[in-house]
């Protein structure tokens, strides 16, 4: 199990591309001639997300889909992280800026192979930024999960501002999935989350983090 500035959790020792390192040996620090942040095809984005990211799944859309790459890659498959990029909700977007919402972008996952070296969550985070379209997108937010004890220590370390804790909200999984209420344009009620076989695993809020570009 491995930690990326408490930002999010690798959870599967299996690696997805190929080996790197020796898995008894520490593993070395990321040299960035030796590594691209390059456009990535969703489904292979989400078999790693399911892979290796505590929630196992992702949206069915991405705005921006960026991914970790050794330099000359060759294969989607030698994918080793993934930043993953949509517009939040309305509501989200409107408590950040008010009128000027749809500017808003949210990283909704952020996730590495433990075969990574390591700083290879704030280099590809810092190029994946350098990606977005600064004349449409103004705003960046994103969350660290209170469920899982993440403190957002990357996204500080990166020049993201604290933004405050959210509203406590119930979490919902499903087979060891985290499934949101959102679905397409409408939100789930509580009973119809209950009715699809989704398990409660409490109430948590969330650390949210502001990126102004």
């Amino acid at each position: 199990m491995k930690s990326c500035g408490d930002s999010l959790l690798v959870e599967c020792p299996e690696p997805f591309g190929r080996r790197l390192f020796d898995s008894d040996l520490p593993a070395p620090r990321l040299h960035k001639g030796d590594w691209v942040v390059d456009g990535c095809d969703i489904s292979t984005a989400r078999g790693f997300v399911e892979r290796y990211h505590y929630a196992r799944g992702a949206s069915n859309t991405a705005t921006y889909l960026h991914g970790l790459f050794p330099a000359g890659y060759h294969w989607a498959a030698e994918l080793m992280g993934v930043a993953w990029w949509l517009p939040p909700t309305k509501n989200a977007a409107k408590s950040l800026v008010g009128d000027d919402w749809r500017g808003v972008l949210s990283l909704s996952r952020l996730c590495v192979s433990p075969e990574a070296p390591r700083n290879s969550c704030s280099f590809m985070l810092a190029r994946s930024v350098r990606g977005i379209d600064r004349s449409k997108w103004h705003t960046l937010v994103t969350y660290a999960d209170g469920w899982r004890g993440h403190a957002g220590t990357i996204y500080l370390a990166s020049g993201w501002q604290y933004d405050g804790e959210t509203s406590p909200e119930r979490t919902y999984t499903l087979n060891g999935r985290m499934l949101a209420r959102k679905a397409g344009k409408r939100t789930r009620t509580h009973q119809e989350m209950i009715d699809l076989g989704c398990v409660v695993e409490g109430r948590f809020s969330k650390h949210r983090f502001v990126k102004r570009l």
